[in-house]
């Protein structure tokens, strides 16, 4: 059978002070008054039959989740503490594979926007179809690359696969490389940008699990023997903390893309897509006037260009004067004022705002 399962535990430091504790990015109405989420789940209710989608994200979000009723809580997949994708997608193919010992199941995000939703779905089909002649293939989707991106990580695309075409075998990835590499891959005509989602079956995965990360497997196990059992949630408890944070590239697709015994494929996917993950990316998806100044507020903007100015009061006003290149957000209890050129340093002033959310604390002076 069939699954899908969203991947929407991201910490959401990038869009403070929007993005709290309290009230985490995914769950915001960021997108024409929809949340990141609520777009992600008609995404997989695409593909998948409604009842078939699972959301993993932390357990302090199940509540929040739950209330919105983007699923029932059969179908929420709770992490103790966020330990990044490998171990996320490990506890899903435990969770399905109890459920389905035949489980194939797509892993999709909660941080992008990918349209036409049509061509989406075609593309992750023809990754479901790959993965049921194939248990062992490991498949990922290769957006369609518009620019040198550097914010993006890069997949090599090789040979297509006898009777599955477009799919083709993928060579190598790399991880953000720099404009000019990446300029280097978009003329090469070779490379797409890593989308960050994938087709496994749940059974291929853990055996890919215990090829590549041996230890981390030995914990998984440990887990999945504790499934559907009255020990599930102490065994849990105890055991996930203790795993590595880990990607699933890193972790699974970079070493066994170099293992033939174990076919790593890659799903071209020509759609629009933005991972909205920073002030900036949300920018792009808001209109601009003719100095480039977007706002989902009042914006009086003198002698000032390409100002990014959100509000969670809409009615707000805000005037800036003489700044180019600033973004300004407003919220109730705090305001955010920074260049464009300095947004990934956002997460600092979360970590001081809320520090017992991890970010990275701010250098020493």
């Amino acid at each position: 059978m069939r699954y899908a399962v969203i991947l929407a535990g991201g910490s959401g430091t990038r869009l403070w002070p929007m993005s709290r504790v309290d009230r985490p990015k995914q769950l915001l109405p960021l997108i024409g008054g929809r949340s990141l989420l609520e777009l992600a789940r008609r995404r997989a209710e695409a593909v998948v039959a409604p009842p078939h989608v699972h959301i993993c994200a932390g357990e302090s979000m199940r509540q929040a989740i739950l209330d919105a009723g983007l699923v029932r809580a059969e179908q929420y997949l709770a992490e103790p503490v966020g330990r990044d994708t490998c171990a996320a997608i490990a506890l899903a193919a435990v969770a399905l594979a109890a459920l389905d010992p035949d489980a194939v199941f797509a892993v999709l995000t909660a941080d992008h926007l990918i349209e036409p939703v049509e061509r989406f779905a075609g593309a992750v089909q023809h990754g479901f179809s790959l993965v049921e002649d194939d248990p062992a293939r490991l498949v990922t989707f290769a957006i369609t690359a518009t620019h040198p991106a550097t914010a993006y990580g890069y997949v090599e695309l090789g040979a297509e696969i006898d009777g599955f075409a477009p799919a083709v075998h993928l060579q190598s990835f790399t991880e953000k490389p720099d404009e000019n590499t990446a300029r280097r891959f978009i003329e090469s005509g070779r490379y797409g940008w890593n989308s960050g989602m994938f087709v496994f079956s749940a059974r291929g995965f853990l055996e890919a699990l215990r090829c590549h990360q041996a230890e981390v497997a030995r914990s998984i196990d440990r887990i999945a023997a504790a499934w559907g059992t009255p020990q599930q949630r102490e065994v849990l408890g105890e055991v996930y903390p203790t795993l590595p944070r880990l990607s699933v590239d890193v972790g699974i697709m970079e070493p066994a893309s170099r293992r033939p015994e174990r076919p790593v494929c890659a799903v071209p996917m020509k759609v629009q897509w933005s991972d909205v993950g920073s002030w900036p990316s949300l920018a792009r998806t808001l209109p601009a006037d003719d100095r480039g100044n977007r706002t989902n507020a009042i914006l009086h903007a003198i002698d000032a260009r390409s100002i990014v100015a959100f509000a969670d009061d809409p009615s707000h006003t805000i005037a800036v004067v003489g700044c180019d290149n600033v973004i300004i957000v407003r919220t109730a209890d705090a305001t955010l004022v920074v260049h464009e050129s300095q947004a990934e340093k956002v997460r600092q002033a979360a970590a001081l705002a809320e520090p017992a959310r991890g970010a990275v604390p701010p250098p020493a002076r």
